[in-house]
């Protein structure tokens, strides 16, 4: 099948479009299937499901970026189609099995197939985070994300996850923070061996700006009640954190 797609908008700006402190990017908060690429052969369960996109992760940090008036950058299209986390090259770019599901309409694909998914969604992407850092001139980038309670069969213990790369300095500051009841891990669930340090490496650490990737399990935002005590503790530790850099937040507590 050619997936050379008709347009549609694989990428969503939110908020101020002049200069901001931070920059919030949000990678998986859609799981939108553009009809240029079809169900890629798997079913509804599957198309809503946290295999396709980051559940509550969209809310979140809109919810944060509303609160601080900072911008936010936002996929527009499921991570099935085309991982913004992953480069080009990377073969779970546009993975052929995702956890226990296998993807059909990822399979086999030629190199003029994954050539138009790159520029259908990922060149996009990138050019939208690029011209918001141009715009914003950010101190620090945050990414946010969330993740499966059980992954492979198996359940998770950590709730809240600080993801890092070569750069530690804002990671550090944020797991020195105080989190209360929730358990909060260094790199869990996953780290830069899984690739998933790509937008922090392309777009924060090359240009020597303080980041970090924030991973909520998604249990703890399916409910209001759950979803305020996250977003309450992230907005406190958060801005603590960038006070260490000398990087301040509108609004925060």
């Amino acid at each position: 099948m050619s997936q050379t797609g008709a347009a549609f908008e694989a990428v969503t700006c939110f908020g101020p479009e002049g200069r901001a402190p931070v920059l919030l990017l949000c990678e998986h908060a859609s799981n939108h299937f553009p009809a240029a690429f079809g169900d890629l052969g798997i079913d509804e369960a599957t198309r809503t499901s946290h295999v396709a996109w980051d559940p509550g992760a969209l809310d979140l940090a809109q919810r944060l970026a509303s609160d601080w008036g900072l911008p936010l950058v936002a996929g527009a299209v499921s991570r099935l189609v085309y991982d913004c986390n992953r480069p080009p090259e990377a073969a779970d770019a546009i993975p052929a099995r995702s956890e226990l599901h296998a993807i059909p309409g990822n399979r086999d694909l030629s190199d003029a197939d994954r050539a138009a998914r790159v520029a259908a969604v990922y060149a996009p992407w990138v050019a939208a985070v690029e011209a918001a850092i141009d715009r914003a001139e950010p101190q620090a980038i945050l990414t946010l994300h969330s993740f499966t309670p059980v992954y492979f069969g198996k359940p998770r213990s950590v709730q809240i996850g600080i993801l890092y790369d070569r750069d530690t300095q804002l990671s550090d500051a944020l797991l020195a923070q105080d989190w209360g009841r929730f358990v909060v891990r260094g790199n869990e669930p996953y780290g830069p061996e899984d690739g998933v340090t790509h937008t922090l490496r392309r777009h924060a650490v090359s240009r020597g700006l303080p980041n970090a990737m924030i991973e909520v399990r998604n249990d703890l935002l399916l409910d209001p009640v759950g979803r305020e005590s996250v977003t309450r503790v992230l907005s406190r530790n958060i801005a603590h954190a960038l006070d260490r850099f000398g990087i301040v937040l509108e609004g925060a507590a």
